[in-house]
């Protein structure tokens, strides 16, 4: 059975941090890109970061230096740093793990309000 478990999401000012967590269960991996997705009340959702099995990135162009994405092989994990963060970063910020497959957790809210 494939999990991906997100964590860390909460509510903070402007111009903050926060770092999210996703780790995964029931797949290789290592072979996966691994990705974030946001999703704010009313729109698409839309894709944040990504980080290959090789290590590479791309970053959509709204967080282009605020937002970092890592992972973890040996943890199973990929990671989301977020910094500056905006009122507009507000979203539910979902882990997808694709290769073959695409598989999704379940969500974690991110509110960047003062």
């Amino acid at each position: 059975q494939v999990q991906l478990v997100e964590s860390g999401g909460g509510l903070v000012q402007p111009g903050g941090s926060l770092r999210l967590s996703c780790v995964a269960s029931g797949i290789a991996f290592r072979l996966y890109a691994m990705a974030w997705y946001r999703q704010a009340p009313g729109k698409q959702r839309e894709l944040v970061a990504i980080i290959s099995r090789s290590g590479s990135t791309n970053y959509a162009d709204a967080v282009k230096g605020r937002f970092t994405i890592s992972r973890d092989n040996a943890e199973n994990a990929v990671y989301l740093q977020m910094n500056g963060l905006k009122p507009e970063d507000t979203a539910a910020y979902y882990c997808n793990a694709a290769l073959s497959m695409a598989y999704w957790g379940q969500g974690t809210q991110v509110t960047v309000s003062s």
